[in-house]
């Protein structure tokens, strides 16, 4: 099939040339090739100014980012064999990485996939599709998905905000198998449950399985209170790892309930507790009760979406590293992340010496974690690049 092409202006071929996969609407000689005349979805051969074709990107007239590069060959489009060949690279990194097959087998952008990320949970697959172009190429991805893995179960979590902003209808579909909603799957030597049909995101956040892991490290014989705790990443692998007792708190009734069940799959149940709250809230009613830990996680979603979120996204987050540091005892631990995009790392820094002066203590950064490495991230896009973590002593002379 011929593809339609679509005219960069003069000069505008530099950040795709630098690697590069996106394209803004601004950078297209509309004059030459109306973005208007290409449907949502539909497949380009992108060209330089000049003529040259330099691959095929998918397009969203649309969009801000009007077309997403995913072939720098000119001859090849987005079809099943491609598609077979990038999941094949994804899967050979994964299987480097990891001994058992629980891990993020696409990070979109990251695994030359723009706008689809896959979790894998054994031989159950959650997916979602973010674009027009990847909803447009179902099918054959679905065909693909079968001959590089032949997954027995595949779940559409297509509910992302994202399918918004494209134009793209909002579900979640089980498009093969049988799913007995919550999944199993194993992090850092613990067994958990994930919610994959009606949890956040894909039902887990695999992102931080290196973080966790370089936390467990410090925590026996540890009092630990996880905040945001969702289903007890943080939390139930802490009492795994000999935390004498945990605390998790969440603003989630079900969440909490996954909590319990994920610390009795571990025989976990008496090291493990909850309660349900505004983490705001409950800090400052444990700080009312006098209660103290030695180990305090913040694992909040993101309080910056936007770039225009970050004055108050970045007063938020001092906000809640201030009050959790004021349940710390003398010589305690804390772990603060942020998966804001648009928290600059040395912001983060930033925000966590502020609150350790507010307290009139001392801090030494002892950890400085990212997203894990089955979320690659590309050299040329800093956007794949989202998840910070540091480990901060935080204690009095």
């Amino acid at each position: 099939m011929t593809l339609s092409s679509l005219r960069l202006k003069k000069n505008a071929d530099r950040r795709l040339k630098a690697g590069h996969l996106w394209l803004y609407s601004n950078e297209i000689d509309t004059a030459a090739t109306p973005l208007k005349g290409l449907e949502p979805g539909q497949q380009v051969v992108v060209e330089a100014a000049n003529g040259k074709a330099m691959g095929v990107a998918y397009v969203n007239p649309n969009s801000l980012i009007c077309a997403r590069l995913v072939s720098r060959d000119p001859q090849q489009s987005l079809d099943r064999s491609l598609l077979v060949h990038r999941l094949n690279q994804a899967l050979a990194l994964r299987q480097q990485l990891f001994a058992a097959p629980y891990y993020r087998l696409v990070h979109g952008e990251g695994d030359l996939l723009p706008g689809l990320v896959i979790d894998r949970f054994g031989d159950t697959l959650v997916v979602q599709l973010n674009t027009a172009g990847m909803q447009a190429v179902l099918p054959e991805l679905l065909d693909a998905l079968d001959k590089v893995l032949s997954p027995v179960n595949v779940v559409l979590r297509n509910d992302t905000s994202g399918r918004r902003q494209e134009g793209l209808e909002r579900s979640v579909e089980v498009v093969k198998g049988d799913v007995g909603d919550p999944v199993l799957l194993e992090e850092n030597g613990v067994r958990f449950s994930a919610p994959v049909l009606d949890g956040q995101k894909t039902g887990w956040f695999y992102d931080h399985r290196v973080n966790r892991a370089w936390l467990n490290q410090f925590v026996a014989g540890k009092r630990v209170l996880d905040l945001f705790s969702y289903v007890g990443g943080w939390g139930v692998q802490a009492a795994a790892h000999g935390a004498r007792e945990v605390l998790c708190v969440d603003a989630s009734a079900p969440a909490l309930e996954r909590v319990a069940d994920n610390a009795a799959l571990n025989g976990l149940h008496e090291q493990v507790s909850v309660g349900e709250g505004d983490a705001f809230d409950v800090l400052a009613a444990l700080k009312a009760e006098g209660e103290q830990f030695d180990v305090v996680i913040l694992d909040p979603p993101a309080f910056i979406k936007k770039r225009k979120d970050i004055p108050n996204g970045e007063r938020a987050y001092g906000k809640l590293n201030r009050e959790a540091m004021r349940l710390l005892g003398r010589d305690g631990l804390l772990l603060s992340a942020s998966c804001s995009m648009h928290l600059a790392p040395e912001r983060l820094v930033d925000v966590v010496r502020g609150a350790v002066r507010h307290q009139d203590r001392h801090g030494q950064i002892l950890f400085q974690g990212h997203q894990g490495p089955d979320h690659p991230v590309h050299p040329a896009i800093p956007e794949t690049s989202y998840l910070k973590a540091l480990g901060v002593r935080v204690f009095r002379d």
